[in-house]
């Protein structure tokens, strides 16, 4: 098979909402999440899940929970691509181990000058931005650092739902390194936000921290599966050169 390039699978990709029934290979579809996994992600703490539903029951309760979308119901397959800012901790510590184990190689001796202001980075300030308690310390840092910013540039996005929306923007990268590897081999898929996400975190027994990203639908395109010619607004309302 003979892969796009990136602008031919740019070009290539739509929403497709109707499916033929031609099975998908799951190893590539496999691979096309390894890529999406590749994506860049807030503070490398990659916050997120991919769920590759292939069983046709759970298929049928996703399809049911995404209100019986066509693009739910005729796809072969369904990726549920989930954040967990949740596991902060871990992904730090994570990070921690990854940095720790560079900085012994004798290339990077010569930075080690480096490891103190990373380490500090993971051990420091992430738990300063992810650490909450009912609500009260995400008031506390939001108020400190607007403070701050009285006087010199600060990041602002301290509240626990400012860091939601971090979680989910990482997420929707990946979820788009995704849609865009399918469609590079000829794949197709149909991102949804139009679902009960509740019921799809039961469905997939989801602890309480995850939230639903978005639901993306696979398969292969019938004709009739794309719905009229791709239309934006001009480009030129929507870029600014300064």
């Amino acid at each position: 098979m003979t892969e796009k390039t990136v602008t031919e699978a740019i070009n290539y990709r739509r929403s497709v909402r109707i499916y033929s029934d031609e099975p998908l290979d799951d190893a590539i579809v496999k691979q096309c999440l390894v890529n999406a996994s590749l994506a860049p992600t807030s503070s490398n703490l990659q916050l997120w899940e991919f769920h590759h539903i292939t069983d046709k029951t759970l298929l049928q309760k996703i399809a049911k929970a995404c209100m019986n979308q066509k693009a739910a119901t005729t796809a072969n397959q369904l990726i549920v691509v989930v954040t967990r800012k949740d596991t902060w901790r871990k992904k730090a510590q994570a990070n921690i181990a990854h940095f720790n184990q560079v900085f012994t190689q004798p290339e990077a001796q010569k930075e080690m000058h480096q490891k103190k202001m990373v380490l500090n980075y993971y051990q420091k300030l992430i738990p300063t931005l992810y650490a909450n308690f009912l609500g009260i310390f995400g008031a506390l840092k939001y108020w400190t650092f607007q403070l701050i910013g009285l006087f010199r540039p600060v990041y602002r996005q301290t509240r626990w739902s400012d860091l939601r929306v971090v979680a989910h923007k990482s997420a929707a990268l990946a979820a788009q390194n995704f849609m865009i590897s399918m469609a590079a081999v000829g794949y197709d898929t149909c991102p949804m936000e139009g679902s009960d996400t509740l019921r799809i975190k039961k469905i997939l027994k989801l602890p309480r921290g995850a939230e639903i990203n978005m639901v993306i639908g696979c398969g292969i395109r019938k004709p009739e599966g794309v719905y009229g010619k791709r239309f934006r607004v001009p480009f030129e309302e929507v870029y600014f050169k300064v």
